[in-house]
């Protein structure tokens, strides 16, 4: 048996597709690709039903995947504890988030207190910070998202919500806010499929019946900004996010729940330990000190 084929049968397993599993492993998609056919060619049987670009586990291949769930977490946890003396010695903390905005204060009071203190971070959708904690890649996650997965631990730390942004020129560029049934027939600029910001608002759309004249994914907040400004459509972000940019305005969006939580997430054995720990006692008294849990609803 090679292990390595087995992991990257579990790594696609998980992740739900190709893609996604090479993306998060930092591994190409042929490469995970040849290691998942040469475990099926091994046992004789196919673990995935190929349709185009969807696949779905076979009887075998979810049988598989059960059996390799203990073994991934058990290899995660090889890896923690060799990497984690030296991430500690070196002062760095992995973060993952779906926006820095949320995440800066919280590192920069950790570097106001410890001079060798360093970190990386990556940003993503919610589905994406998840992940990327539970597979090891992040330390810490920072995300919009709820999770009750019994293997990560989570925390509130800032309450928010969702509002539009125009170009100062657009019609509703001079309103103070709209009700939720005034973006029927807009061109609505949102985050990509996964992000919170946009399974709220789409949510919310739909709830009420309403239906923009288009909507168009862009990957990051910060293109939601550019693209709104070139005037692509109306934005929808976090209320904490609209930022101070001379070409748009906020408007606030009434007549429906638009209220969202961002979250700290960590692996849950990992909660109180080193570099982890601080950073969600840092995020935890941020929190209290500047209000953020009680956000800027109006």
């Amino acid at each position: 048996m090679n292990l390595t084929c087995v992991l990257a049968f579990h790594r696609v397993a998980a992740a739900g597709s190709f893609t996604l599993a090479a993306r998060l492993s930092g591994l190409s998609q042929p490469t995970l690709s040849a290691q998942v056919r040469t475990l099926e060619q091994s046992i004789g049987a196919s673990l995935f039903e190929r349709t185009g670009r969807q696949i779905r586990l076979t009887l075998t291949g979810q049988a598989l995947h059960a059996a390799t769930i203990k073994l991934a977490e058990a290899i995660d946890e090889v890896g923690r504890v060799i990497a984690a003396p030296h991430a500690e010695a070196r002062g760095l903390i992995r973060v993952s988030a779906d926006s820095a905005l949320h995440v800066i204060p919280i590192l920069a009071e950790m570097k106001r207190k410890s001079k060798t203190f360093a970190f990386s971070m990556r940003i993503d959708n919610s589905a994406q910070v998840k992940a990327q904690v539970l597979n090891n890649e992040a330390d810490v996650g920072v995300m919009a998202q709820q999770t009750d997965d019994p293997k990560l631990f989570s925390a509130r730390i800032r309450r928010d919500r969702l509002v539009l942004l125009v170009p100062k020129a657009h019609a509703l560029g001079t309103r103070k806010s709209v009700r939720l049934a005034e973006l029927a027939g807009q061109e609505l600029v949102v985050r990509e499929r996964g992000s919170i910001t946009r399974e709220v608002i789409q949510s919310r759309l739909a709830a009420g019946g309403i239906v923009p004249t288009q909507m168009l994914d862009v990957a990051t907040r910060e293109a939601v900004r550019e693209a709104v400004a070139a005037g692509f459509g109306a934005g929808v972000v976090f209320a904490s996010e609209a930022g101070d940019d001379r070409r748009l305005v906020p408007i606030e969006i009434r007549g429906a729940d638009l209220a969202v939580w961002e979250y700290v997430i960590c692996r849950a054995e990992r909660r109180k330990l080193g570099l982890v720990g601080r950073f969600i006692e840092t995020a935890h008294r941020l929190a209290q000190a500047n209000n953020w849990l009680a956000g800027n609803e109006k």
